[in-house]
């Protein structure tokens, strides 16, 4: 299996820097909360002194959310949309385990981070534009197809694992208490992604080292090095 962007996304996207985990061996029967208290502090503290929408990080995405013909405040990446909430309501969501982990991580660096289930995976995920035919289930269980140019998380069957890309996630590859493999992703396009990303993954697998005990397969992606086998 693989992970890449297409030739098309690196083109219209020359700024983005993307990492990604694959870790196998994963349960729900643990605790995370020390460290999810760790990285929401790192939040709150920025948030503190600005609110998400002025972070670089954000910005950048938003800015990658208007040339996509989004409106930013209507459509929010991940990140953003975690750290209105952590701001607003001064929580998060708690889902699962490792989602709730990779979502504080999310919010300490201003970066979205996704999670995938490998086993509802078809051969490999392209981040892509969409030609319209690909079929997305919401969490609401109905299935929906994305809009031509629509940048989404493609499968070779042509199910879209993610819509907007980093906006909303499918329920079909979402992780559950029995899902044991997972791929992770993590994107940014601020003007120190190239030194935040490596961190940030290097965080995620220290993470799973100490709380699962499970040695990720990790890799930076850039233009010159698109492709993550796992």
């Amino acid at each position: 299996m693989y992970f890449c962007h297409s030739s098309e996304i690196w083109r219209d996207f020359p700024q983005l820097v993307a990492g990604a985990l694959f870790v196998e061996g994963l349960s729900s029967d643990v605790s995370v909360a020390p460290q999810i208290a760790g990285y929401k502090e790192i939040a709150e503290t920025r948030l503190a002194k600005s609110s998400e929408g002025q972070l670089a990080e954000i910005q950048a995405w938003r800015r990658a959310f208007s040339t996509m013909g989004l409106k930013p405040t209507q459509y929010r990446c991940a990140a953003e949309s975690l750290l209105r909430r952590l701001r607003k309501e001064k929580s998060l969501p708690s889902i699962h385990p490792l989602i709730d982990l990779c979502n504080a991580v999310s919010v300490a660096f201003a970066i979205p981070v996704a999670v995938f289930d490998v086993a509802k995976i078809a051969e490999h995920i392209e981040v892509r534009y969409a030609v319209g035919s690909e079929t997305y289930l919401a969490f609401s269980g109905e299935t929906e197809n994305p809009q031509a140019q629509e940048v989404i998380f493609a499968d070779s069957v042509g199910r879209a694992h993610a819509r907007r890309w980093t906006n909303r996630q499918s329920a079909h590859s979402a992780v559950r208490n029995e899902s044991s493999s997972v791929l992770i992703v993590a994107e940014a396009m601020h003007d120190s992604a190239s030194v935040d990303v490596p961190k940030l993954v290097t965080s995620i697998a220290g993470e799973l080292a100490t709380t699962w005990s499970a040695i990720a397969k990790t890799r930076i992606l850039c233009h010159s090095a698109p492709l993550f086998e796992f």
